[in-house]
């Protein structure tokens, strides 16, 4: 009898089962009690690497570990360009994306989402002192204007540039570039969400100023495979969870001194 029940809990644990802290449909991550969640981490304040230089820390990154608790799960971030996070997403590198995904509908074509979690709208970005004169970006005629590639901040100029208006693209990587360029003078202007602006011009000695922000908003989602609905599920219910027992908004105010969630689920 012992070994029949000691056969039958490996077994359970094997078809991805998990009694203890929460309970885990079978399948329903990738590896049985650790939630994987690909990011980008280079994005402050949302997700970056600590001082140490291998830590992730930032927005997403708590709420990832808060989420997985709620789960009765561990976590494990995945460090992913960029440009290759959706198909990892759909190819099962990890369970899903927390890595300030803007929900639109091409994605959720794409993709299922989690319900809202942060509301962020686009800024552009000057020196301080800067001779520039654009205050926002339909007046950056002849202009070197950064943005991360494949972002927001890449459709928005695109649609712009559309619509007649005559800049050079400036596209990077990661959005910390846009800043080390700006800085050293070898672009005009920077657009960016404005949760990463207000990390980037919050200390005293920041040699950025804000000069535009959009007056639409946008919302932030986590991403999973399209038809992973069961995963979608569980992660909406713990999102719900941290909502209602205040964690969201203490994190919130932790990385941003401010409410940036409570709008987003509005």
């Amino acid at each position: 009898m012992k070994k029949t029940v000691l056969a039958l809990c490996a077994l359970l644990m094997a078809g991805g089962v998990v009694f203890a802290g929460g309970k885990q449909a079978e399948g329903l991550t990738i590896k049985p009690g650790v939630l994987t969640v690909g990011m980008e981490i280079g994005y402050p304040p949302m997700e970056y690497f600590g001082d140490d230089g291998k830590t992730p820390i930032g927005f997403d990154v708590e709420m990832g570990k808060a989420i997985a608790a709620k789960m009765g799960m561990e976590v494990k971030f995945v460090d992913t360009a960029w440009d290759g996070i959706f198909a990892g997403v759909n190819t099962r590198k990890y369970d899903c994306i927390m890595s300030s995904v803007t929900i639109n509908p091409a994605r959720q074509a794409a993709h299922n989402f989690s319900k809202p979690y942060v509301s962020n709208t686009l800024a552009m970005v000057l020196l301080k002192n800067s001779k520039v004169t654009a205050r926002k970006p339909q007046d950056c005629v002849g202009l070197d204007v950064a943005y991360q590639e494949e972002t927001t901040s890449d459709t928005y100029m695109n649609d712009l540039e559309a619509r007649g208006l005559k800049f050079t693209h400036r596209k990077y990587e990661k959005v910390m570039y846009c800043f080390d360029e700006l800085k050293l003078g070898r672009v005009d202007v920077i657009i960016t969400d404005l949760l990463v602006a207000y990390d980037y011009v919050a200390p005293a000695d920041s040699p950025f100023q804000i000069v535009w922000t959009s007056p639409e908003d946008e919302r932030f989602g986590i991403c999973l495979k399209k038809g992973n609905d069961a995963l979608t599920e569980a992660i909406d219910k713990a999102l719900d969870e941290l909502f209602e027992d205040g964690t969201m908004l203490r994190i919130s105010k932790d990385v941003f001194g401010m409410d940036l969630v409570t709008a987003a689920r509005k």
